[in-house]
């Protein structure tokens, strides 16, 4: 949504940088925010509701999206009438990754998707991320706790200070001393 310094930001060969927001997730691209940015005051199918906005039209394509996030989330079935604003912080980061799904994205953009999680649900989250993008949708995700993104990651790109100063297999870089020492503590 910002406008970039320099340079463009394109997605399929489009330049997007200026487009509006619903016209870029019209284009198969979807972000999941950080700080989970839900409804509060809506309840949990309303908020899948308008993760779906721009296929408003496509009934079919709107069940099928709802049946894989149910799938993905079943709490989120079994309390699809309750408020968001009542879930856990985990519950929360569950709802936003299935409201950012209901796009049916080819790009899903995740920003700190374990932020403020304890351990275990961090884990767990982990494990979705990766049957998320085994299903086909790619990922990228941006995340501070270096040694998740490195496990279920295939790629990995360290930004310091707004530079990009290490890239790689992921595999590489979880084995890298720097890397090591620097994000991951070992």
């Amino acid at each position: 949504m910002l406008k970039p310094f320099r340079g463009t930001i394109e997605f399929k060969g489009r330049q997007i940088q200026g487009m509006p927001a619903n016209k870029i997730v019209g284009l198969g691209l979807s972000l999941c925010p950080e700080g989970r940015q839900l409804f509060p005051q809506l309840s949990v199918y309303k908020n899948l509701t308008l993760g779906a906005y721009t296929r408003r039209k496509d009934r079919k394509g709107f069940q099928q999206s709802l049946e894989q996030v149910y799938t993905l989330f079943p709490i989120l079935q079994n309390r699809r009438n309750q408020l968001a604003g009542t879930f856990s912080g985990g519950e929360q980061q569950m709802l936003a990754i299935a409201r950012a799904l209901m796009s049916a994205p080819e790009l899903l953009l995740l920003d700190e998707p374990s932020m403020g999680l304890a351990p275990l649900v961090v884990r767990n989250m982990a494990a979705v991320v990766k049957t998320i993008n085994e299903g086909g949708t790619t990922l990228f995700l941006s995340e501070q706790n270096a040694n998740m993104a490195l496990m279920i990651a295939r790629r990995g790109y360290v930004v310091e200070n707004g530079k990009l100063v290490m890239e790689g297999l992921s595999s590489e870089l979880r084995n890298n001393e720097k890397v090591k020492k620097a994000y991951i503590g070992a």
